[in-house]
């Protein structure tokens, strides 16, 4: 079967006709040897065109390497070509594309490094016994050379996938493990700098490196399609070197390299993004570092770390159980407790009420008791007042509160609930007569008498109050609101009024990924809803807020500001009198400036509207985008 599939991979890369191969010549022909039907015929033959490809110039070779490329992909189980050899002739031209330019440079070898490098990491992928046979035939240095940069970034990406591959098995990190401190190194700084590499190397260039366009696209072309696989290669290039760091971290090697403040902040940084949305990023790292001593006293010591997960733990992101997990290893860790709890207890304290998350029961609960941990010892701890009165008042709802709604009779529960519900539509009145601050006023009377069972009230008067904050223009408590309401909801991150309020919210404090991580959820429910009734539909105010935020999240964007910054200081700093040259860069600065335009319409993955058509949907539309929004934003009534 793998013969098969290697065979048909190989003739259509190498696009050569059956009467061509029949009338071969060539003593050691890759496609006449994977013919052969005689079995131990067919290896020797195999065996012996991986000892001399890497001794010989032919052209053919891309051909196979390509076609080798192709089988490694689908077959990377198959013991065949691991035990006849490959792992040798692959590290073999790899450095000979490192220290041979000119052969480098001939025909179409310039290939050849990128795939010998990603059938390393296809073989390696799964199987131990091939990642030990890998080691064994020296891999480790060539991939190292790549890593270096001695070729390109898309070399560099390979390159690090089977590092990280390797370094992922006991049997083989040992090896992986002599360049220790070279290897961390080079690994933090790529996935610091790539994506300002990628930008710089490619995608802001007009003329690209042909086979850089080719590998990309494999042979689709266009600029489109191109930035959008870049895109996706960049990411991939920053998660998988940090998937390396994290096979070390584990281990708790190289934690004083990894642990520096300056990475830390980069790290806080790195989202795998809507690209790709598989990867933890820079979270997956910081929550390794958080289960080690000395990874916790530094994290304890980035405000730009804190500042990052508090905001991941109350998004509707995917890992969002990673940002409260750092917390509360942070939290109950003596040593570094009181140096974040005033940043963790604003963020924690409005997800007390969380029932399930990522099959973790009882979330909610694990976090108030970690909150209150010394709670009755250790006020005089707490120089915040409003961390003090943060605990204090979870300490009311989840102890005292608790007690006395216990004691409570079936008819006293039951005049309650008639209070909240006369309460909640006083708020309501207010609200709609614009008297906002009364029905704040009200909604937040309602919740105090509400009792903690009743979930879906609580949820809806808290969703409403974030909407009257919103109207108010206070973001924070926008937040914090429509946070609890989505903690109450079934299941988590499912209501959809409080979804857009939060993520209006977020607009408002200028936290593009958080907003747009809970647009991306509002529209998911909307359309989940939609499918119920009558039809899916996007509303319009969401699409343009994922566009607005798209915008603000691209990939590229901060390498571009760096950029522009870096050219503007040249101009700045520049004594020449010269009024041609002063021109000159003048208009490079701002060619620099308005390349956003043009970069945002390559490859984003964002929802544009058609221009020829928007005039007139606006025109017969208006009416209706408005009453959408007025329903989306009014107070529950129910």
């Amino acid at each position: 079967r793998g013969r098969e599939n290697l065979y048909s991979a190989t003739k259509a890369t190498a696009s050569v006709s059956d009467d061509a191969k029949q009338n071969c010549t060539k003593p050691y022909c890759f496609f006449c040897s994977v013919k052969q039907t005689d079995p131990s015929l067919r290896k020797a033959l195999i065996a012996k065109i991986f000892k001399e490809m890497p001794l010989r110039d032919d052209q053919e070779h891309v051909l196979v390497l390509s076609g080798l490329w192709n089988i490694a992909m689908t077959q990377p189980d198959d013991p065949e070509f691991p035990s006849l050899g490959i792992f040798d002739c692959m590290a073999n031209l790899i450095n000979k594309g490192i220290k041979n330019r000119d052969w480098l440079l001939r025909d179409q070898n310039i290939y050849i490094p990128y795939y010998a490098a990603h059938v390393i990491g296809s073989y390696t992928m799964n199987k131990v016994e091939f990642a030990e046979k890998a080691v064994e035939s020296g891999v480790i240095q060539p991939l190292m050379e790549l890593l270096r940069g001695k070729l390109t970034w898309v070399e560099q990406r390979v390159a690090v996938r089977a590092l990280g591959h390797l370094a992922s098995y006991e049997a083989t990190f040992e090896a992986v493990a002599n360049y220790e401190d070279d290897l961390v190194r080079l690994a933090m700084k790529t996935s610091s700098n790539c994506l300002e590499i990628v930008y710089d190397k490619f995608v802001r260039r007009e003329e690209r490196m042909n086979y850089h366009r080719d590998l990309l696209t494999r042979g689709l072309g266009g600029a489109e399609i191109e930035n959008r696989k870049a895109e996706e290669w960049a990411i991939q290039l920053q998660c998988w070197s940090l998937y390396l760091l994290n096979c070390f971290a584990c281990k708790e090697r190289s934690l004083s390299l990894v642990c520096s403040q300056e990475f830390l902040k980069d790290l806080s940084q790195m989202w795998g993004g809507l690209v790709n949305h598989a990867s933890p990023s820079g979270v997956g790292l910081i929550r390794i570092l958080c289960y080690s001593k000395m990874g916790r006293k530094c994290v304890a010591e980035s405000i730009y770390v804190l500042e990052s997960l508090c905001n991941l733990s109350r998004s509707s992101d995917d890992w969002q159980y990673m940002g409260i997990d750092c917390l509360l290893l942070l939290l109950r860790d003596a040593d570094t407790r009181y140096k974040v709890i005033s940043f963790a207890t604003s963020s924690l304290v409005d997800l007390t009420e969380l029932k399930t998350l990522r099959a973790r029961s009882n979330i909610g609960d694990y976090i108030a008791k970690t909150l209150l941990l010394d709670y009755k010892y250790g006020k005089t701890k707490f120089k915040d007042t409003r961390v003090q009165n943060a605990l204090e008042e979870l300490w009311i709802m989840k102890v005292e509160r608790r007690k006395g709604e216990k004691m409570m009779s079936e008819e006293k529960f039951q005049e309650v609930k008639v209070r909240v519900a006369l309460t909640k539509q006083l708020g309501n009145q207010s609200f709609w007569s614009g008297k906002v601050e009364e029905a704040i006023m009200k909604y937040s009377e309602a919740l105090d008498l509400c009792p903690l069972k009743l979930r879906k009230e609580r949820k809806i008067l808290h969703s409403n109050r974030a909407q009257c904050h919103l109207l108010l223009r206070d973001a924070d408590s926008a937040i914090r609101d429509s946070t609890r309401a989505l903690c109450l909801s079934s299941p988590p991150n499912s209501h959809s009024k409080s979804l857009w309020r939060r993520s209006q919210a977020y607009d408002m404090k200028g936290l593009a990924k958080e907003s747009l991580v809970d647009c991306v959820k509002f529209i998911s429910c909307c359309i989940k809803s939609a499918q119920a009734t009558d039809g899916v539909k996007v509303p319009y105010y969401a699409a343009r807020m994922i566009r607005k935020q798209m915008d603000a999240m691209w990939l590229f964007g901060h390498a571009q500001s760096k950029r522009v910054i870096s050219q503007m200081e040249n101009v700045v700093d520049s004594d020449s009198d010269d009024d041609c040259r002063n021109d000159h860069q003048n208009d490079v600065v701002m060619g620099l400036v308005t390349e956003k335009k043009s970069d945002f319409n390559l490859g984003l993955s964002t929802i544009l509207e058609n221009p020829s058509a928007e005039k007139g949907w606006r025109g017969s539309r208006r009416q209706l985008a408005k009453q959408r929004c007025l329903k989306l934003n009014e107070p529950h009534n129910v």
